[in-house]
């Protein structure tokens, strides 16, 4: 895949929802990026997508007019004391990985949330996932925490690194 590509981020639409699904469910399946273990259909997504609101977009990443990667600010928690913070989420389809959209989704749903005004956002990365973990640190963010066996998947008992990155 050439370096060269020419990338467009833009804002999710629901006609969007069946590429996000299959990205999504890529990662479910092959990855520990998510720890979801059941493939979600196009209507779990879509209403995934109704949810998130003007505070909590989706962000996809396109590529000769095709979806191949997706991003979103998710609502830390429902209490109100935390609406100054947001979890950052990122995946790109497998046969787009390392072409920087990663790095361009995160870049931008950064600067999204420093526009929509938040203070803090926060990023869960499963152990072992090193390309995602440096991703993160090289959009600033710092880890804070493990979280020891919190997950399991493909057999596994798996941490999870909390990573966090100060907007103020």
């Amino acid at each position: 895949m050439s370096q060269d590509l020419f990338i467009l981020i833009r804002q999710a639409e629901l006609s969007d929802a069946a590429a996000i699904a299959q990205i999504y469910n890529e990662a479910i399946l092959t990855t520990t990026a998510t720890f979801d273990t059941e493939p979600k259909s196009v209507e779990e997504r879509t209403q995934w997508l109704q949810a998130h609101d003007d505070r909590h977009p989706v962000l996809v990443a396109v590529v000769n007019n095709h979806v191949v990667g997706w991003a979103s600010l998710t609502r830390w928690s429902e209490r109100p004391a935390y609406d100054a913070t947001a979890e950052t989420s990122f995946y790109v389809h497998s046969s787009h990985r390392g072409c920087g959209i990663g790095r361009q989704l995160k870049d931008t749903i950064i600067q999204v949330a420093r526009r929509l005004g938040y203070h803090t956002l926060i990023a869960r990365v499963a152990e072992g996932s090193g390309a995602s973990i440096h991703l993160n640190e090289q959009a600033g963010f710092t880890h804070v925490g493990l979280l020891k066996e919190v997950g399991f998947k493909f057999g596994k008992r798996l941490g999870v690194h909390i990573m966090q990155k100060m907007l103020n």
